[in-house]
């Protein structure tokens, strides 16, 4: 092998140019997409630079050029109420003749140890290959939901008490109403600047949203979206409750003269189609966003399990293929009160979990019947039934981050 100069190191801002090559040259991004969003190269770079000074960017050198790569934001996120420091992974890549090498395995590696130093005991990753990052720990959390109506099938009208204001896409009351809807809702990213700054990065420059506004004047819910060539483009809509999404509908359908199509994505596990009067519109699921549990006893020393009238334990081995700090047998403790602690213990344990199922588990996406059903879970019924009162059951909300 002729590469003899490889080093692992921190990728600064004076690799800037660098980094943004790698990407572009992995992800195939061509000079024709990045005009159709009105990006120049030397924008992005500028765009980018102020969130690589925040991001934990590592990388292999060969001789000085940077040859693979991964970038973690840090992020926070909401999981059943309980507020956690994530790690947003991206810019993940590596240059073909460097592939097979283990390049990347040594980087997942070091930046989970690093997003553990910073107590950022969760991760989100949208996959560019499932199995790849299953196999270094990572399991589905959420799905898309894409869907198609024809102007025939919008919804009716119906009577809100609230209204529906068109504001710019960089105004504060967007924020406000991403902020009140995500105090509350599973999985969701709480977005700072850096978090807004990638969900409108790769966006047109003619797009829109519109907030729905209870009796209150409370932001209750928004839209975001473009239209063109007569389709109604809705890149994110949130609600929260059914008089907001109600209204929100009504602002769409109030557009009937003007398209013969709505397509978007949804984020949550409630099809749209039961909701409209002629459901036979189009909805194709696919997953969406994975997770990792970072650290698995810190994880669960916040998480916040459901009360019960006595405390509950489970003795088993949990695996994972890259962090050490998760592989051994676990003694995991719920208090009465919902507040759990795992510590290690020498004694062998029949039950058996993965880090993969048990962060899916965790997140809420896969049930513990269900889990063990399929053989990824072992344990008796009597745990499998602490597990499945102990859990909450609702899919995350996660939209686009970056």
């Amino acid at each position: 092998m002729n590469k003899k100069n490889l080093k692992m190191g921190p990728v600064g801002p004076e690799y800037m140019e660098q980094y943004n090559a790698l990407l572009r040259y992995v992800f195939q991004v061509t000079d024709q997409e990045l005009n159709s969003v009105g990006w120049k190269e030397k924008e992005i770079i500028r765009a980018k630079f102020p969130t690589m000074k925040r991001a934990d960017v590592i990388g292999w050198f060969d001789d000085g050029t940077l040859v693979s790569q991964v970038a973690v934001y840090p992020m926070k996120v909401q999981i059943f109420g309980k507020t956690y420091s994530m790690g947003g992974l991206t810019g993940v890549g590596t240059y073909p003749e460097y592939t097979n090498m283990g390049l990347m395995h040594r980087l997942l590696e070091q930046a989970l140890e690093n997003m553990r130093k910073k107590k950022q005991y969760i991760c989100y990753l949208y996959p560019y290959s499932i199995p790849y990052y299953r196999r270094k720990g990572w399991e589905l959390i959420s799905d898309k939901i894409s869907y198609e109506i024809k102007d025939y099938q919008l919804p009716k009208k119906k009577w809100v008490s609230g209204d529906v204001r068109r504001v710019d896409t960089d105004s504060k009351e967007l924020k406000d109403t991403y902020d009140r809807y995500a105090a509350h809702t599973h999985g969701a990213i709480i977005r700072d600047s850096l978090a807004w700054n990638e969900y409108w990065l790769w966006d047109r420059d003619d797009i829109m949203a519109a907030i729905y506004y209870n009796a209150q004047n409370e932001p209750d819910g928004y839209v975001i979206y473009w239209i063109e060539n007569e389709v109604f483009h809705i890149k994110d809509m949130i609600f929260n409750n059914e008089e907001a999404r109600t209204g929100l509908w009504n602002f769409v359908s109030a557009h009937f003269s003007m398209i013969n199509q709505v397509e978007g994505d949804t984020y949550t596990d409630e099809p749209l189609a039961f909701l409209l009067e002629d459901a036979e519109i189009k909805e194709v699921i696919s997953p969406y966003y994975m997770g990792r549990i970072v650290d698995f006893a810190a994880f669960v020393a916040e998480y916040p399990f459901k009360p019960d009238i006595t405390e509950r334990e489970w003795r088993f081995t949990l695996t994972d293929p890259v962090m050490e700090c998760n592989q051994g047998a676990f003694l995991l403790k719920i208090s009465r009160e919902g507040k759990g602690w795992a510590e290690r213990i020498s004694q062998p344990c029949q039950d058996q979990i993965s880090i993969q199922t048990m962060t899916t588990m965790l997140m809420g996406y896969k049930r513990p019947d269900y889990l063990a059903r399929i053989g990824r879970l072992k344990a008796g019924e009597h745990i499998i039934d602490m597990l499945e009162d102990a859990i909450e059951q609702q899919t995350p909300y996660i939209s686009d981050y970056f």
